[in-house]
């Protein structure tokens, strides 16, 4: 693969574009936004710039597109960041103007639906960061998890490697957002985490990093947007995570399934698999239920490797993606897994 593209970071006082190309749910849940924007101004001392369509439910995809282009085009602008994920962000994909972004470089953060246009960036040779949505980390309901923290300023501001922590406790369950007295209280539930979980740990492994949300990219897959040849990934590290819909585990091994028959999965020496939440506001698992939905999930990915890529190098329970405390992974950049050490380093 061709060296990654690191754009310049910002620095604080800087400007930079906040937008919704999922969905402007900001419109709705005006809460955990403005607290987000709030933190950005106080905590990490950014000017966020917000754009037509970032409080607008229900926007045109063109005009998220146009969004993007303003946002990229501007030179004031140093960070692109996502307010949330959402559903529709693939349907922007066919209304941007690639040699604008390629032209254009800049740090652009989300997760979730934001797989989209990570995996298009990573077309154009821009490393891209995955994580750290205006909504959903910024604005955390009572305080920011402090590995949080760390992990977005020394994305946003600093370079070169970061070491991941693992850490001793996770969250599943949410602070309702429609819901001023229980967002205020900001009492959010953590419970004990085991840590990373290695699996064929016995080697150490360093490339570029590729994966995302693993129900997009079966999306992806289907509409033959942003994936290309697999050979491309050959000695990367992939990493994948689930989202809040909690797909079964049946589900989760069709799609690994099917990603293999495509080549995929036999091209990554390592996967860093996500701690998949367990519970959602419209699926209230009991304890023992997340406890089993996380174990069944587990056993899909075994499955699936063990049949593609057996070989492979995993560790699951991983800070990324939908899980709480939430830590950035830079998408493109660099990953070094070393199995004996038990050690995960990004490159900033």
């Amino acid at each position: 693969m061709d060296q990654p593209n690191y754009p310049p970071k910002p620095r604080p006082g800087d400007k930079v574009a906040i937008v919704s190309p999922s969905g402007g749910l900001p419109e709705i849940f005006p809460l955990p936004y403005e607290l987000g924007l709030r933190r950005l101004r106080e905590d990490f001392g950014l000017i966020p710039v917000e754009y037509p369509t970032t409080r607008v439910l229900g926007s045109a995809p063109k005009d998220r597109a146009a969004d993007l282009h303003a946002a990229f085009a501007d030179p004031d602008i140093k960070a692109v960041i996502c307010s949330i994920g959402g559903a529709s962000q693939i349907t922007v994909l066919s209304h941007l103007d690639a040699e604008l972004l390629r032209a254009n470089p800049k740090p652009f953060f989300g997760y979730s639906d934001a797989t989209n246009l990570l995996t298009y960036l990573h077309t154009l040779g821009i490393v891209s960061y995955h994580g750290g949505a205006v909504m959903t980390q910024y604005g955390r309901a009572g305080a920011m998890h402090p590995l949080t923290t760390e992990s977005l300023r020394t994305a946003l501001f600093d370079s070169g490697p970061f070491d991941l922590v693992e850490n001793g406790e996770f969250g599943d369950i949410d602070v309702p957002w429609d819901d001023g007295e229980a967002f205020a209280l900001g009492q959010y539930r953590m419970s004990e985490s085991a840590g990373w979980s290695w699996l064929r740990a016995d080697r150490v492994v360093e490339g570029p990093s590729w994966g995302g949300n693993l129900e997009i990219l079966s999306w992806l897959a289907m509409a033959d947007r942003n994936i290309g040849d697999p050979a491309r990934y050959a000695g990367g590290v992939l990493f994948l995570e689930t989202s809040e819909e909690l797909p079964s585990h049946v589900e989760v091994y069709r799609i690994l399934r099917n990603l293999g028959e495509r080549g995929l999965l036999r091209r990554f020496d390592a996967a860093l698999i996500g701690r998949p939440k367990a519970w959602a506001i419209d699926r209230r698992l009991g304890a023992d239920e997340s406890a089993r939905f996380r174990a069944d999930q587990r056993a899909a990915f075994e499955r699936a490797f063990a049949e593609y890529n057996p070989d492979a190098m995993l560790v699951f329970d991983v800070e990324i993606g939908h899980t709480e405390p939430q830590v950035v992974l830079p998408y493109g950049g660099q990953i070094r897994v070393d199995g004996p050490a038990r050690r995960i380093t990004v490159t900033y």
